[in-house]
């Protein structure tokens, strides 16, 4: 009776282990939705090649911001059915659990009812047979019972590594839905952040063309002259262990190992090139207290740059939860409380910013993003007085 209950369970308990259930059944909405994922993300980059005007760049953002949404229900769906999975594993996982218990126990009872009967069925088989007949099928018959005893061990040897597969697969599926409800939340910030900058382009374009140009135009000719200094400066070649940190804060250099081959907010600069104003950020906010803040930093946060053109920092950024804004000012009086002063020069043929640290009447420190080792050289070094055309102050909020 026993032995036909045991036979029962592992049939049971192997035919479950092998039966493989699709989790991952055909969901044509899901096949809907990563269709049209791959239709807006066409679209998106048919529009980026047009004419830039403020209609379009309207339409790019609608288009961009469906995309995302569109993405956040693929993500949501994987989510719910990896959950579904995860529980299914789980309930498997406490079936095969309770199986294997009863396996074993069964198996243990047997080994030893088997061990108890050796000795005792060897001398009937010698001295209780009638005849050789009777001693050959006596001889297969504890043959036979012992292959079968082999075989189950080995069935359930199987199951449990089974079991431990089944428990492995569980874990990798909690670690990828981790990963997706990541992905959802860093979705939701970015379709946040996207009908955000829709919003301050049509605020800061008066909805209008002609403002809208007048700005693309402000931003381009910036960006361009940021690039013709590095060029006639020799070129934006990238520099190793320029940090330096004191009591001030910390010196940074756009062209650094550390971020200078960065993308300038995705567009086609590069912070080596064309980053000194989000670099010159960056060592003033580590003088107001926020020494993690690295250019990268200012960098990584699209809200500080224009959703006209994401390459021009604009006046009022955030990092490391603080809200600054660069406005007019005069440099001595900003020197003589301490604080610093990021002006912008032109030299070399093009447009550069550095920080003021200290000094007065034209006789000042500057931390220079640019050239090797510019913690705080003289100004009057490398650029005149006459060449600066913009004095800012860095408030905070």
């Amino acid at each position: 009776m026993k032995q036909k209950k045991l036979l029962v369970l592992v049939t049971l308990f192997i035919s479950f282990i092998f039966i493989n259930p699709s989790f991952a059944q055909t969901n044509q909405t899901e096949a809907d939705i990563q269709k049209k994922i791959n239709e807006y993300q066409q679209k998106l980059e048919e529009i980026r090649q047009q004419k830039n005007t403020l209609s379009s760049q309207i339409q790019y953002m609608d288009t961009q911001a469906y995309l995302t949404n569109l993405k956040i229900i693929d993500t949501e769906q994987k989510i719910e059915s990896t959950t579904k999975e995860i529980d299914i594993l789980g309930n498997r996982i406490g079936n095969l659990d309770q199986s294997l218990n009863q396996l074993s126990e069964l198996l243990l009872d047997k080994v030893v009812q088997g061990y108890k009967k050796r000795e005792l069925s060897l001398l009937n088989l010698l001295f209780g047979s009638k005849d050789v007949n009777d001693l050959v099928n006596g001889i297969k018959y504890v043959k036979t019972t012992r292959d079968n005893n082999q075989k189950l061990l080995i069935q359930v040897q199987q199951a449990k590594s089974n079991f431990e597969e089944q428990k492995k697969l569980r874990e990798e599926k909690k670690v990828e839905l981790d990963e997706l409800t990541r992905t959802l939340e860093e979705q939701k910030i970015s379709l946040a952040n996207q009908k955000v900058q829709k919003q301050r382009l049509l605020t800061e374009t008066n909805n209008s063309e002609t403002s809208y140009q007048s700005l693309l135009t402000q931003a381009r000719n910036l960006l361009a002259s940021f690039s013709t200094y590095a060029s006639n400066q020799g070129g934006a070649t990238i520099l190793s262990n320029q940090t330096v940190c004191d009591d001030w804060g910390c010196y940074y250099n756009q062209r650094d190992s550390q971020w200078g081959t960065n993308s300038l907010n995705g567009t086609g600069y590069t912070l080596a090139s064309d980053g000194c104003l989000v670099t010159s950020m960056a060592m003033v906010y580590t003088h107001l207290g926020r020494r993690s803040v690295t250019p990268q930093t200012i960098n990584s946060n699209p809200n500080n740059f224009a959703s006209y053109y994401p390459a021009y920092l604009q006046y009022t950024i955030s990092a490391d939860g603080l809200t600054t804004s660069r406005v007019r000012a005069n440099i001595d009086s900003v020197l003589s409380t301490g604080e610093p002063v990021v002006v912008g020069v032109r030299a070399y043929g093009g447009t550069h910013f550095v920080v003021l640290v200290s000094g007065s009447n034209g006789d000042y420190l500057m931390n220079d993003p640019f050239i090797a080792n510019g913690h705080k050289i003289s100004f009057s070094s490398q650029y005149s007085l006459d060449s600066i055309f913009e004095i800012t102050q860095v408030v905070t909020y």
